[in-house]
Formats: C-alpha cells, structure tokens, sequence
C-alpha cells in the first residue's frame, strides 16, 4: 500500500491533467455544456417526484430526501460506469506508456467529485427552498460536513470502478451485467425514499432493517439527509456501522484485485 500511494504521489501532474480532460471532454460539443452537470440529476429528482405525487403523497411530500437521495446517487452512477470504461477506453495508453494503471479509474473518479460539488450549489439552493416552503426551517449547521462526507463516499465509489473496470478488460459483458445491477441496486437503496419508510414496512420483521442497513448506499444516503434535514437522525446501530465500514474493506479488497490483475491489461485490450 506505501509503494502504491508512492506511485501515486509521484504521478500527481499526471492526475490532474487527466481529470481536467476528463472535465473539458465530458460535455464538449453541447449546447449546454457543463450544465448539464446540474441539470441532470435535477431532471431525475423532479421525475420522480412527480411520478411519486400520483402513487403516494406520503412519500412525495418529503422532496428533500427526494433531492438529496438523487444527487447523491448520481455520483455513484457516474463514478462507476466511468471507471468502467477507465481502462478499456484508454487502451492505446496502457499498452504504450507505464504508469500506475490505477491513475485511470482514480482521475475519472475525482472528476465525477468535482462534478457532484458543484451540483452541490443546486442541491443546497433546492434544500432552502424547499425547507422554507415545505417546513419552515432551513438545512442544518452540520451541511457544511457534506463535502467531508463526499470524501468518504468518494472511497466507496473508487473500490467499486476499480473491481469494474478490472472485470470489464476481462468480460466485457460486464457493462451491461452492472447496467442490470445498477437498476437492481436503485431500488435496494433508498433514495426515493428515507429510510423511515423502511423500517415502518419492516416494523413486524426488525431484522429486515438490519439487513438493510447493510447496504453502504443506505448508510451513505441516510448519513447525507442526518447532515442536512431537520429532525432527520442517524440510526447507530450494529448494522448501521457494518455498513459505513463496509466500503473501508471493500477499498483494500478492491486495490488488491486490480493489482493482481492489472498485469493482463496490456495483453487483452
């Protein structure tokens, strides 16, 4: 692990450089360009909210989770099907040049944080808006912890893009094995919905809850709303703490795997 943050460091113009392209090249040609970084999970979270308003009013009335549960999602989305395609997609690169082969799925995962800060500035504006129509409060002090927040969720995402990127040089039925799995996940995950909802489903089955709670997004999203909305508590429990955990073992797993594998890159691309 010391030799690969070495590497790392040591490459850190090459970093910067590819997630400035990455930034540059990802809306070149549109008519809106970097706005659709914005406009994006906006578009989702209004679709679904409206979709929501004709099935449950119940659920549709909390358009702050709605907002936050979206945005959030998105980077995960974007940070894993961008990584995806890190390798593969660069694959002129790695079979000519030596670098640490990581520096690929790493830059286009800080481009997609870069992106999601800056959607950040919608997400608050919404959330303000939002609370002050809705509840008549405003978004907590402990907002200002999101971006830090970001940081760890950022840990989950690269684990994730590393183990698909290495997987889709070798199956590349892979991109759309994870497009099913992504959608699977969305609804395993609750990011139309708080968590509340959950447990009031799983009030006869507690265990149900725990489980759930399992799932890192879970804890990721419901760590975000715990930071923004009012009244809205993390729940620390065993099951809880397991999954914010998780994605900590899930990067030294995934790091591992990608080393391992990393050496075949250049024979099969």
């Amino acid at each position: 692990m010391a030799i690969l943050l070495t590497d790392l460091t040591a490459h850190a113009d090459l970093i910067g450089n590819l997630v400035v392209r990455d930034l540059k090249t990802r809306y070149r040609g549109s008519v809106l360009g970097l706005l659709w970084t914005l406009l994006n999970p906006l578009f989702m979270a209004a679709i679904y909210i409206f979709f929501l308003t004709l099935l449950s009013r119940d659920i549709a009335s909390q358009y702050e989770h709605i907002i936050i549960g979206v945005f959030a999602w998105q980077f995960t989305v974007q940070c894993i099907n961008a990584g995806m395609n890190a390798i593969t997609g660069n694959a002129s690169l790695v079979k000519k040049v030596y670098f640490p082969r990581m520096i690929l799925p790493l830059s286009v995962n800080l481009s997609a944080l870069a992106n999601f800060w800056l959607t950040l500035i919608v997400q608050w504006a919404l959330l303000f808006a939002i609370l002050a129509v809705t509840k008549h409060d405003t978004p907590r002090l402990l907002t200002l912890w999101v971006p830090l927040l970001s940081l760890y969720h950022l840990v989950f995402n690269l684990s994730l893009s590393l183990l698909v990127a290495a997987a889709n040089v070798f199956f590349r039925d892979t991109q759309h094995l994870v497009g099913l799995l992504l959608s699977a996940w969305f609804f395993m995950s609750p990011v139309m919905y708080p968590l509340e909802m959950v447990e009031r489903v799983a009030a006869g089955h507690p265990w149900i809850a725990q489980v759930y709670m399992l799932n890192p997004m879970t804890a990721i999203l419901t760590a975000y709303r715990a930071l923004q909305v009012p009244g809205t508590v993390f729940p620390w429990t065993a099951a809880s703490v397991a999954g914010l955990l998780l994605p900590v073992a899930l990067i030294a797993v995934a790091i591992r795997v990608f080393q391992r594998t990393q050496r075949a890159f250049s024979d099969l691309l």
